[in-house]
């Protein structure tokens, strides 16, 4: 103790000194365990999942992984009661999924994923639509989600009801119409091709959703060109329960 401090001021510093060399012990672990820089760690540290932050690569991965759990019959076992109050304050989901509203089509049970794992939009015919685009650029541009698939699926009655539309010259009731609008265009480029027509539209509207949200601007193509952001599709079996990326 330094001529002029105090019993009180000296403890006080020492005590100090000790807190911050626990911190800083406490914090070297922390990187060590993860691996990573500081600054890695310290955004790990404030996301409610850490690992969620993936690579696109990583999390397309892991999707798959998911799929071939559910298609095996061996789920997971996720505690619900652990995971809801982590997620409270936020969410980091690792993959966004925009796909149809048929109610045999769930993309939290095909990825098995837990809570706060998957940012889900649905609409019949899984098509990029001005509400659903907005969705996936708030996705990408402040979930720093990194990775989109947009899943289409067998059986698809929307693809189907523009099939009938579009043969008959005749369009359905109410606002059913606007679901042929947005679906028709990759009816009419199924036309003539080989196999079945609702496989092959079904298939081409997925790769006509990937491409419009692949270059979609200002922010899902600047996140495509930077690398941070993958955007795929896939076409759902209901029978099996496997998922195909076709695109």
């Amino acid at each position: 103790m330094h001529a002029g401090q105090s019993p009180n001021m000296y403890r006080s510093s020492k005590f100090a000194l000790s807190r911050r060399s626990l911190l800083l012990v406490a914090g070297s672990t922390v990187f060590m365990r993860l691996g990573n820089t500081p600054a890695d760690a310290k955004e790990a540290n404030c996301q409610p999942k850490p690992e969620n932050l993936l690579a696109p690569d990583a999390a397309l991965k892991r999707l798959l992984k998911g799929n071939d759990r559910y298609v095996q019959g061996a789920p997971r076992s996720d505690d619900f009661r652990r995971e809801r109050p982590v997620l409270v304050e936020g969410q980091n989901p690792y993959a966004a999924v925009l796909t149809c509203a048929d109610s045999r089509v769930a993309p939290e049970l095909i990825f098995d994923s837990g809570l706060g794992d998957l940012f889900v939009c649905r609409v019949a015919g899984n098509f990029a639509n001005d509400d659903t685009l907005a969705s996936m650029e708030y996705a990408v541009s402040v979930l720093s989600t990194p990775l989109i698939l947009v899943l289409g699926h067998d059986h698809c009655g929307a693809i189907d009801a523009t099939i009938r539309s579009l043969h008959q010259d005749k369009p359905p009731p109410g606002h059913i119409s606007s679901l042929v609008t947005a679906l028709a265009p990759a009816v009419k480029a199924s036309l003539g091709k080989a196999g079945n027509i609702v496989a092959e539209a079904t298939r081409q509207n997925v790769i006509d959703n990937v491409n419009k949200l692949k270059s979609t601007g200002p922010l899902l193509n600047a996140a495509v060109e930077q690398n941070r952001l993958k955007v795929v599709g896939g076409v759902y079996q209901i029978d099996t329960g496997k998922v195909d990326i076709v695109c």
